[in-house]
């Protein structure tokens, strides 16, 4: 049975990728439009973050340094050095003056305000100002040297002026430190933290003055180079004063102003410019110190508070500049940061809410063609069912928007009534094909009556036995054709006309589909027990085995046996046929139990070219009689079919089955005796064959001991001749009713059709002709040890 599946091989169905590269998800590609944007925008808003947050720190750590860290320190010991150098000048002028008891209390402030400055060395500033580290490590090294320098002015062994280079270069490194802190990355912060350093260095000019005339208030006169170090001191005190600390007042430093207005301020001024005037007009060496020595010192003590008060004032307006612009760059950080990480997340929301809206309505169009793919084949089935399909209602329009997707939902409204109109017209085509189909069938059918009809009437007017077998052959063929018009019927969605009132035996239905097979001697039948069929089953059962029989003779190499066994099972009753042909690949074996488990709607032009249809009708009435048929490999190399009828279709034998008249029989030579092939038609309990008058089974030799024919002994009288039983092979239209068979010009259609003769019932129709003629000799073996055509041996196991 090699491919007598009939299935054209399959073929995968996805859908090829179109050329080109590789194409992105709609998913990747959306991600990507809104997280590009963002990976964009996020490292800009982040290093702006970045560089405020720096800047912030910055300037903050900058301010704690100059207020409090290193600022607060540095300037307390500057104020030490200042008053420990004038008194350390006034106790190398007299060693016997009173000041010794003060400069030993200021040495012990100093080394407070030393210790507390010594650990600023080590101080790891690194949002500092640059150069704060040198300058302080600078002036802890020449605070080092603090107790040497002592040890020596109490000693003696410095002089007054190295003393006093001593403390102005220490001081002066305080200077430094203090200019260091004054440098802030902030403009105007930087600009007022100068002012203040200069009113540092004013102190520090007073200081020197004060320190440098202290030497000569007990002798009254100063030599020529300290009165050039009081000038010195006092021109840079004017300097920084003018130039420098008046100009960058603020508003509330009216403190200055009360300051260098006071009477203090005025005695000290007019002091000055008298040193600086005596020393201009001496030639002696010497500055005397008679006119000066008196009020100096009051003056002094009365503009240091004032000053100190206006240095303080400055360091609170610097202070108070410096951290309000960090707080402004603080609150800068904040806003750009709250403002940024807001943008950036209504950026990435607002990117991801379109892009969800535009996946959302795109899926919407996804889910319409999907619907429509799930649709339309349902509608394709109804039409197929006969349905009738309203195109509108079966299409689900998109409402259309004012953009390319609107155009693109209009477009599948477009390609869904399309397609949906198309199968309809499609389905209203293939349905006209189908009548059109059918009608040609029936009327084939009508014409293969009428010949039918004729060979009927030719064969009971001639009696030559090669005539007759001609006209046998014919009325084979025509039997054949007739099925073929059926498988026409059945394939355009009708349903074959042949049926019966009555239940026939099994073994009548299986001569009968044999009887429909072209190489009908080759099939082989056994059948165990003696099963009825229901009448309704019978028509759509010889049609069935009669298709895998002449499947398994034709893909089965000549001269091998098809065999044919039915018997009953649990379930019903189970006829296989088997071949010894090449058999199929697995694959096609499943491909075909699958095509009889469910039959295709099959379009009858799709398969025009396709030779083996014979299984999309075998699926089709199996369908509608609930028939079970399995392919499998056959232990012969070949196909075994198995046809499983349930119990539905299996009948009891009727109560009253006339036996057919007794003939001479002959002893077949076969070891299996031959079931009685027919019963008489005028019962309907067998399959009908042509007789005229009676049944035909008289011509088939039956084994003795023959259920049918009870255990009467064999006649060895010749037979009569075989008799025909008309219109046997008539389609319904043509057949005229039981009781007006001699009436052969006035016939009308008759209600159910019946088939031709089984090969049995010919050969022994042959054979009992021949003998009839010839005598016994007829059926003697020949020479070669081979039978005549007739004998049992090669007719009644066709």
């Amino acid at each position: 049975m090699g491919d007598e599946n009939g299935l054209p091989g399959s073929t995968s169905g996805r859908p090829r990728r179109p050329a080109g590269g590789r194409r992105l998800p709609l998913r990747t590609v959306l991600i990507i439009v809104v997280f590009v944007p963002s990976i964009t925008f996020a490292p800009l808003l982040a290093s702006g973050m970045y560089q405020l947050f720096t800047q912030w720190q910055s300037e903050k750590a900058q301010m704690d340094l100059a207020t409090t860290t290193v600022g607060r320190p540095a300037a307390n010991l500057f104020f030490t050095l200042d008053q420990e150098r004038r008194l350390t000048a006034e106790a190398q002028a007299d060693p016997r003056n009173a000041s010794r008891d003060k400069l030993a209390k200021q040495r012990a402030v100093t080394d407070k305000a030393v210790s507390v400055f010594r650990p600023l060395a080590a101080l790891d500033a690194p949002n500092g100002q640059d150069g704060l580290t040198e300058a302080v490590t600078r002036t802890v090294r020449g605070l080092g040297l603090l107790d040497q320098q002592r040890r020596a002015v109490d000693g003696a062994s410095s002089s007054p002026q190295k003393a006093f280079d001593y403390y102005s270069g220490v001081i002066e490194s305080d200077l430094s430190v203090l200019t260091a802190l004054s440098h802030t990355e902030h403009g105007e912060v930087g600009t007022k933290a100068q002012t203040l350093v200069d009113l540092f260095w004013v102190i520090d000019m007073l200081g020197r003055e004060d320190a440098i005339l202290a030497r000569g208030w007990d002798t009254g006169h100063l030599t020529k180079d300290e009165w050039d170090l009081v000038a010195d001191a006092i021109g840079t005190k004017e300097h920084l004063l003018r130039s420098r600390v008046a100009p960058s007042l603020l508003p509330n430093e009216s403190q200055y102003g009360t300051l260098t207005a006071s009477k203090a301020w005025q005695a000290l001024t007019a002091l000055e410019e008298r040193l600086v005037t005596s020393g201009t007009g001496g030639e002696s060496g010497q500055v005397s110190l008679r006119e000066v020595s008196g009020p100096w010192r009051s003056s002094m003590d009365t503009i240091s508070p004032q000053l100190l008060q206006v240095l303080s004032l400055r360091l609170d307006n610097v202070s108070t500049i410096g951290y309000a612009h960090a707080r402004t760059l603080f609150v800068v950080f904040m806003s750009v940061s709250s403002v940024g990480l807001l943008a950036l997340i209504l950026v990435v929301v607002t990117s991801w809410r379109l892009t969800a809206i535009l996946r959302r309505r795109i899926r919407h169009l996804r889910e319409e063609a999907q619907e429509l793919q799930e649709r339309l084949p349902d509608v394709v089935a109804r039409l197929g069912r006969g349905e009738d399909v309203d195109v509108d209602a079966e299409v689900h329009m998109v409402e259309p928007t004012p953009d390319e997707l609107g155009e693109l939902g209009q477009a599948l409204n477009l390609a869904s009534r399309s397609a949906v109109l198309t199968a309809v017209r499609q389905a209203e085509q293939h349905r006209g094909f189908q009548r059109m189909l059918q009608r040609i069938a029936r009327r084939t059918q009508i014409l293969i009556g009428l010949q039918l009809k004729k060979l009927d009437e030719l064969e009971r007017k001639h009696e030559d036995p090669e005539v007759l077998e001609g006209l046998f052959d014919l009325d084979h063929l025509t039997a054949r054709l007739r099925r073929y018009e059926e498988n026409l019927v059945i394939l355009g969605g009708g349903q074959p006309q042949r049926r019966w009132r009555k239940p026939v035996r099994l073994l009548d239905v299986l001569r009968a589909a044999q009887g429909e097979v072209q190489d009908y001697r080759r099939i082989l039948i056994e059948v165990e027990g003696e099963p009825w069929i229901a009448e309704r089953a019978v028509g759509p059962l010889v049609h069935v085995l009669a298709e895998l029989m002449e499947n398994a003779t034709a893909f089965s190499k000549p001269p091998t046996p098809v065999e044919v066994r039915a018997a009953s099972v649990s379930r019903g009753i189970a006829v296989e046929i088997e071949d010894r042909g090449l058999g199929m690949e697995p694959e096609q074996y499943v491909a075909a139990n699958a095509l009889m488990q469910s039959p295709p709607q099959l379009d009858v032009m799709t398969h025009a070219d396709d030779v083996r249809l014979g299984l999309y009708v075998v699926a089709r009435l199996a369908a509608s009689l609930g028939l079970q048929v399995t392919l499998r490999t056959s232990a012969f190399g070949g196909t075994r079919v198995i046809v499983l009828l349930p119990k539905s279709l299996v009948v009891d034998r009727p109560r009253a089955v006339p036996k057919p008249a007794a003939v001479p029989e002959e002893v077949p030579t076969d070891p299996q005796p031959h079931p009685q092939e027919s019963a008489p038609p005028q019962d309907e309990t067998q399959l009908p064959t042509r007789s005229r008058g009676r049944a035909m089974a008289h011509v088939t030799a039956p084994a003795a001991g023959s259920p049918d024919q009870g255990d009467a002994p064999p006649s060895s009288d010749l037979g009569p001749l075989p008799q025909r039983v008309r219109q046997a092979n008539l389609v319904t239209e043509l057949r005229a009713p039981a009781d007006r068979d001699e009436q052969a010009d006035q016939e009308s259609w008759a209600v159910r059709d019946q088939p031709s003769r089984s090969s049995a019932t010919i050969g022994a129709f042959q054979r009992q002709s021949r003998r009839s003629r010839t005598g016994d000799d007829a059926l003697q073996p020949r020479q070669d040890g081979t039978a005549e055509p007739g004998s049992p041996r090669t007719e009644d196991r066709g």
